[in-house]
């Protein structure tokens, strides 16, 4: 088990940039795939990004793709996502979560551990 703790939301204007951190305790984060997923009030949650254990391969949502990007240091047993040209429909609970198979995915049912969430807050 990779035991996660985000952090980083915070509320910021439309059109801004917001980095969220992720760090990671367990010996297996190296060898997990990561991903980030959001839920806005009386929503889903749905999924954001994911990132390969390597970190050489990356995957989407539509509604993000080419304004966020998802990263991750293993030294530093922790993963990134960089929001750019944020719009207030961004506005949400972020969590990360981690895939101990190492498959990229974006189904939250392949997702074992996840933290407690950071709120991100879009004002127009």
């Amino acid at each position: 088990q990779v035991q996660l703790v985000e952090s980083g939301g915070k509320l910021v204007q439309a059109g801004g940039s917001l980095r969220l951190s992720c760090a990671a305790s367990g010996r297996t984060f190296s060898r997990s795939a990561m991903g980030w997923f959001r839920q806005a009030p009386g929503k889903e949650r749905e999924f954001v990004a994911a990132i390969s254990w390597s970190g050489v391969s990356t995957y989407y949502a539509s509604s993000v793709k080419g304004r966020f990007t998802i990263s991750r240091d293993n030294a530093k047993n922790t993963v990134y996502l960089q929001m750019n040209s944020l719009k207030p429909e961004d506005t949400a609970v972020y969590y990360c979560a981690a895939e101990p198979d190492g498959y990229l995915s974006g189904r939250p049912g392949d997702f074992s551990s996840w933290g407690q969430g950071t709120q991100v807050t879009v004002s127009s």
